[in-house]
């Protein structure tokens, strides 16, 4: 299994890496290869610890993207999540590197990777505690899926997106594109409306789901929703 990960990890950073550059017209964009380590980084040092701590949801990340008992909206909204994320990349180099529209101060690039690193440890975080967080919406049934209450999710209950809405706000800034910021509320509506479809699932499926979602009341921001 760490072998699979290794080639997926690398796979996906090395796409990433194509989208940015080509887009950007530089191969030596300082500010797409910091991004570049930084998720390298980080992802290696998720998946490396899930693989010592937790290789049932190791293997559950590393599965096809589209597995029989998900939903079937899900498998749409995937493809079009993937989708708009490799625009939203793109987009983020023609601006920041090859037409330099935007003028990003330093300070405000440091913000970008210290919301990326951020983003990383609550996914980690997420991890740590919910060995179902698959990337599909689906029951776990064979894994005896079941509600879980400690960590982030005494806060709210998809901390998950929560960590994807700080990276969508910093990827961008240590990029430097206003304009990539620009994804933010697009993520934010599609991340909304995933999650409350996750919950009619979880509410109608998952026993002990309509108890723990009285108990924390908000989605993925104490206070907002």
């Amino acid at each position: 299994m760490i072998t699979r990960m290794v080639v997926q990890t690398t796979t996906w950073l090395a796409a990433m890496g194509v989208i940015l550059f080509a887009a950007a017209g530089d191969w030596g964009w300082p500010q797409g290869w910091i991004f570049l380590g930084e998720i390298a980084i980080s992802s290696f040092a998720v998946s490396f610890w899930l693989a010592r701590h937790d290789p049932a949801l190791l293997a559950s990340r590393l599965s096809a993207p589209m597995q029989r008992d998900q939903r079937p909206w899900d498998r749409v909204f995937m493809v079009a999540a993937l989708s708009v994320f490799m625009g939203w990349l793109a987009l983020c180099a023609v601006d920041a590197r090859r037409f330099q529209w935007s003028v990003v101060p330093l300070w405000a690039q440091g913000l970008g990777a210290v919301l990326i690193a951020m983003s990383m440890i609550a996914v980690w975080r997420t991890f740590r505690f919910n060995t179902f967080a698959a990337p599909q919406v689906r029951m776990q049934k064979d894994r005896q899926h079941r509600v879980i209450t400690d960590g982030p999710y005494r806060i709210v209950r998809h901390p998950m997106y929560a960590a994807a809405l700080v990276f969508f706000a910093g990827a961008p800034l240590l990029l430097g594109s206003w304009w990539g910021l620009l994804c933010v509320p697009v993520a934010a509506v599609g991340m909304g409306i995933r999650a409350v479809g996750e919950e009619r699932m979880l509410r109608s499926e998952l026993a002990g789901y309509d108890d723990y979602a009285r108990r924390v009341r908000f989605r993925m921001f104490p206070g907002l929703w």
